[in-house]
């Protein structure tokens, strides 16, 4: 019975990834527990977007306003988009002299690479519409063998299993591991009374470790957090980070159980949303990058704005909310570097997609007397290095096939000092010329932040040297490129709490203003698409309950 439950299921989790590779990982290993946690919350999702929808009259009521947006990360640039086809005005206004935040793609001699996510997925009903309105279905490009993936155990690279006979035949875990995870809707326990507590915190490592033990702790809670967030499962937030299995354990104690239930819960309704929509199983291929690079999705984000929509090399110093005038409004002051300091037309409301480090440095003002953001809490980012580096095939002697491998940090008793590398040429054939393997490989994160900062030339070493153990590369790569990430993660830990409390704060004490981004939410790129849309909505709900305030009393 059990093991006919295991079959049929998928985990979902919420926390992805910015660098998506190893949320594809975990999700294949417990592929035959938790896919009715997935299917479960996409139907929420699907709610939510419903009930959500903007309404034609709303539309009606809000054209011709005017918001600004800070920051063309996805976020950002996902809210542009909405706002705009909306029929509002929007400006945009980033920092950087280029689209696309952590999307970051790269073409030179041949090669194409990824400095920042390398892939996403449409778990998030706005993905897949935004896809869709934009074209750009051809445009996806789904990983070869995507399903052979890899971590290392004792030294040595071993295939994750994709079904339960591989999953008894496995040596990624012991046989006393595998019957804790067939029998954990009997052996799970809890930490404490305070575990069905909403304001508990408990870490990932204990909540995974109760459940399923410290084994899978150790070699897939592990190495999943290290190569999706940069963290360790000992500093992240079980609720902040997993918040879907949060809120399973506590409505039904055991993730599989809850999961049976929840997705028994919702058949009928699945059955019925499926036949009247066609459509509902896009996304259900896993991870895509794009034709190009990630940086596709952005570009193309940017170019349905116009020129006077989008302002680069942009920093806003400071907002001001002026609350006094017979209409209330925003005004941004911003500054290039090339410019001076200048002032920019009113706003009817503001999307702010920046990270909360820079939203701490901007002055903002509110019925002409300063607002103050020290009730902004400090937030811990994790430092990561990105490495791109080629090998001819012909010095690669122990080639894996299929999407990449992740590196427990207990193996780092066997020398390895990397978190993880992506096979790229393997996944994308067209990111390399035939004769040469490409390796995207992450360095740093909370195993090792002091390493995250060393120059290109260490860094080369340190890579080679754990691909040889891995792939048995010989000698010299032939091309390194190397991008460092200072502030690459937010970090979910047990403070986070505060940090939304002081999201909520700003939303609510100043009229209009609206955050979004991967520090709300998730860290995902489909997150952060989501998160934009929703904000683009809260906008248009907010300027239409002003609009009604202001019409004039009909009664007599």
């Amino acid at each position: 019975m059990i093991m006919g439950l295991i079959k049929n299921g998928t985990l979902y989790c919420r926390f992805g990834i910015s660098w998506n590779f190893a949320a594809v990982f975990f999700s294949t290993y417990f592929r035959h527990c938790f896919r009715l946690v997935r299917d479960f919350d996409s139907e929420l999702l699907q709610i939510a977007m419903a009930s959500g929808a903007v309404a034609d009259h709303q539309i009606e009521a809000v054209s011709g306003k005017r918001v600004a947006v800070v920051g063309a990360g996805v976020s950002g640039l996902a809210a542009a988009y909405k706002l705009k086809s909306r029929g509002l005005n929007v400006t945009v206004f980033e920092a950087d002299g280029r689209v696309g935040g952590k999307l970051r793609s790269v073409m030179q001699n041949g090669l194409i690479w990824d400095e920042g996510a390398n892939t996403m997925t449409e778990a998030e009903p706005e993905v897949g519409s935004l896809l869709d309105d934009l074209g750009l279905r051809e445009k996806q490009q789904f990983p070869i063998s995507q399903k052979k993936r890899y971590i290392v155990r004792n030294g040595v690279p071993v295939m994750l299993p994709t079904n339960p006979i591989e999953l008894v035949t496995s040596s990624v875990l012991s046989t006393q591991s595998k019957f804790q995870i067939l029998l954990e809707p009997f052996l799970w326990k809890k930490k404490s009374s305070k575990v069905s507590d909403a304001s508990a915190e408990e870490s990932v490592s204990e909540f995974f470790q109760r459940h399923f033990g410290q084994e899978v702790v150790d070699y897939l809670i592990d190495p999943f957090v290290g190569g999706t967030s940069a963290a360790d499962p000992d500093s992240l937030s079980m609720k902040h980070s997993f918040p879907d299995l949060w809120n399973v354990e506590k409505s039904f104690g055991s993730i599989i159980v809850g999961a049976i239930r929840t997705k028994f819960a919702a058949k009928g309704g699945k059955s019925r949303d499926t036949k009247s929509s066609p459509g509902t199983k896009k996304g259900s291929r896993g991870s895509f990058s794009f034709k190009g690079g990630m940086q596709i999705l952005p570009d193309t984000l940017c170019k349905s704005l116009s020129h006077d929509e989008i302002n680069l090399d942009s920093k806003v110093l400071s907002l001001s909310y002026n609350s006094g005038s017979r209409q209330e409004n925003w005004s941004l002051s911003c500054v290039s570097h090339n410019e001076t300091q200048r002032q920019n037309p009113h706003y009817d409301a503001v999307i702010m997609t920046a990270p909360l480090c820079n939203v701490k440095e901007m002055k903002v003002m509110k019925g002409g007397q300063p607002f103050q953001l020290n009730f902004l809490p400090e937030i811990n980012y994790m430092p990561l290095s990105v490495l791109i580096t080629t090998f001819t095939k012909e010095k690669v002697k122990r080639p894996l096939e299929g999407f990449g491998v992740l590196i427990p940090s207990k193996e780092q008793k066997h020398g390895f000092k990397t978190l993880g590398t992506l096979f790229s040429s393997m996944m994308f054939p067209d990111r390399s010329p035939s004769d040469v393997h490409l390796y995207t490989t992450f360095i740093g994160g909370s195993r090792n932040q002091e390493l995250a900062k060393a120059s290109t030339d260490e860094l080369k070493q340190v890579v080679t040297s754990d691909l040889q153990r891995l792939l048995g590369v010989e000698g010299e790569p032939v091309s390194v490129n190397h991008y460092y990430w200072r502030k690459a993660f937010p970090l979910y830990d047990s403070s986070y709490d505060s940090v939304m409390e002081a999201i909520d704060k700003m939303e609510n004490d100043l009229p209009g203003f609206f955050y979004a981004g991967n520090h709300r939410g998730g860290l995902s790129v489909g997150k952060s698409i989501a998160s934009g849309c929703k904000a683009a909505d809260l906008v248009i709900s907010y300027l239409e309950s002003c609009s009604n305030d202001k019409k004039p009393n009909d009664s007599l």
